[in-house]
């Protein structure tokens, strides 16, 4: 299929470490994939659910030690440990190579060697970036063709060039003393062992798109985040495209599939959802920035996704969809899981493949099961959706999930203030990272664990691409849809109602609306949140606008106590835009 030297001798040198009993290389096509699944079927790798109702649909369930990305086993081996910074665990290049090769020698023995050619981001674009990804796995397989664009095109566009991606997974014994993903940033590198997750094994995803493209970025002048993109159309057909970074269970793929509540369904406001976790950002030749969502597909986690909460993600799902760790109906041979609605089967086996009743309490879906569905389900999906040259960013959004803290939305003076307000992100934990829930951990522009160099390094880069951009840079912002009143209560209604505030967001953009300035940023004055039809009092708005000097005083310690952590690598420029906001507070 490719005559491309360097790929073939990597390839070579890997098949003599691993021993594969045969080679299968991903050409793309239907018939090839079509024997994939009827071979994942037959070694009960996969299970093919009602065809009728689920359409070329399947359910995977992973081994029950191997059910999230595991952080603590993650790596950043650069030649020099400052590369890596304190938020990423560090190994020696030399060190990691022999300690993997060790537990990948012979791994492939009695299995197959897939090769997998797979583009991130439309191929033959501007964005686009290539990978191979070698794996033991038709599940990994099946869930690449999903997630990237794969197969013989990917070669033909690759040609002769060594500017690509190395990937190899060993699915091992999946043990998970022995489980390590590590990332070389310095040689274009991702080694997987012992793990079958989508999210530790589809090297394509956060190991090649944030941590391995967030050091191409850093080195070849363009940004990779961890960003969904949506487009906003107004009633006289003009679309504005915002970039937002959230860290996980804060709303992020709701946002992006965010349907308009009815008052703006009748004006003829309609969303369009580019990307729902990650973006590749460019300076374009008119001097803006662009961005193109480098996946093909979402990898989303199941529950609580409902025809209520997010009816764009569920009808993504019902056909060409891979489920993992989700519940299976016997009666009809569908899945279902917590939150899908009040109705769960009688006759089910669980996530663990055990017999599973629901009256006895337990769960029947993993917390962070997935589904893997292809993103041209997707009825909101942007017409720019594979458009090589991407769309203009407008507005950058970052969010969190605080109780009391952040008020519904705030905008940034300039530049460099939004890259402080994405800095000081915190947020509560989830079921997405093995460990602690509900604990709050600080997340720089939901970066914390997919940036695949040094934060201090990161955030210069940020300030460098602001001094590009000038006065073409988009505006910055800060949302947070949790505010929580004295019982425990949210207090902004949400999903489809985040509308109102991103109308806000383009206004201020288009410099069609003033605001009120508070020593954190800017706020809307009340009467532009556009309250018709929503059951929220002003005094009520007001309450979640509000900046308390004190709250904010108190949290001004804890980012100073965060900055530590990044020595003489903390840009200057930040240390500045905290001693401002302490003297304005």
């Amino acid at each position: 299929m490719t005559k491309n030297q360097s790929l073939l001798s990597w390839i070579d040198e890997m098949k003599d470490l691993v021993q594969p009993d045969k080679v299968v290389w991903i050409d793309g096509s239907i018939e090839q994939t079509e024997l994939l699944r009827a071979e994942s079927c037959k070694t009960g790798e996969m299970t093919k659910l009602n065809q009728d109702k689920l359409p070329d649909c399947y359910l995977h369930r992973t081994a029950i030690n191997d059910v999230a990305r595991v952080e603590h086993r993650t790596f950043i081996c650069s030649e020099k440990e400052v590369d890596a910074g304190p938020t990423n665990n560090w190994m020696n290049p030399a060190d990691a190579y022999k300690m993997l090769y060790d537990i990948a020698r012979g791994s492939y023995k009695g299995r197959t060697m897939y090769v997998i050619p797979y583009s991130m981001g439309p191929v033959g674009s501007p964005f686009a970036k290539y990978g191979i990804e070698l794996t033991d796995s038709i599940y990994v397989v099946l869930n690449m063709l999903i997630m990237t664009r794969a197969g013989k095109e990917v070669l033909d566009a690759l040609g002769d060039s060594t500017d690509w991606v190395k990937g190899l997974h060993c699915k091992c014994d999946i043990d998970e003393e022995n489980r390590y993903i590590c990332h070389f940033p310095q040689d274009n590198t991702i080694i997987s062992v012992n793990s079958g997750y989508g999210g530790n094994v589809l090297l394509g995803k956060k190991c090649f798109a944030l941590r391995i493209a967030s050091y191409l970025g850093y080195t070849e002048g363009w940004m990779a985040e961890h960003m969904l993109i949506l487009g906003v159309e107004n009633p006289q057909g003009e679309v504005k495209y915002i970039a937002a970074a959230f860290p996980s269970a804060c709303g992020k793929t709701n946002l992006a599939m965010l349907i308009p509540p009815e008052l703006y369904k009748k004006k003829g406001y309609k969303v369009w959802c580019v990307g729902d976790d990650i973006a590749w950002m460019r300076i374009g030749e008119d001097g803006r920035l662009w961005a193109v969502n480098p996946e093909n597909g979402f990898f989303g986690v199941a529950p609580g996704t409902n025809m209520k909460s997010n009816p764009n993600a569920l009808i993504s799902t019902q056909k060409g969809t891979i489920f993992t760790n989700v519940v299976h109906n016997l009666d009809d041979n569908t899945v279902w899981w917590e939150g899908l609605d009040k109705n769960p089967p009688k006759n089910a086996v669980n996530w663990k493949g055990e017999p599973w009743d629901h009256t006895d309490g337990s769960k029947g879906a993993h917390p962070n099961s997935r589904f893997t569905a292809p993103a041209k389900n997707c009825p909101c999906v942007s017409s720019e959706f594979d458009s090589g040259k991407g769309v203009p960013i407008s507005a950058i959004v970052f969010g969190g999930r605080r109780a009391k803290t952040a008020p519904l939305v705030y905008q940034s003076s300039d530049w460099n203030n939004g890259v402080f307000v994405g800095s000081i992100m915190a947020s509560e934990t989830t079921a997405a990272a093995s460990g602690a829930v509900g604990v709050v951990r600080r997340d720089p522009m939901a970066m914390l664990p997919f940036c695949g160099y040094h934060m201090g390094d990161y955030w210069s880069h940020w300030l460098e691409m602001g001094k590009k951009l000038g006065d073409k840079a988009p505006k910055i912002f800060n949302v947070n849809w949790f505010r929580l009143d004295d019982e425990g209560h949210f207090i902004w209604p949400g999903f489809g109602e985040n509308l109102r505030v991103l109308e806000w967001i383009i206004k201020r953009c288009e410099d069609k609306v003033g605001a009120k300035e508070t020593p954190i940023g800017f706020i809307p004055k009340v009467e532009d949140i556009n309250t018709e039809d929503l059951d929220i009092s002003i005094d009520v708005l007001k309450s979640i606008l509000e900046v308390d000097n004190d709250i904010w005083k108190e949290e001004t310690d804890g980012i100073a106590e965060f900055y530590k952590k990044f020595g003489d690598k903390l840009p200057k420029e930040l240390e500045n835009q905290l001693d401002a906001l302490k003297a304005r507070l």
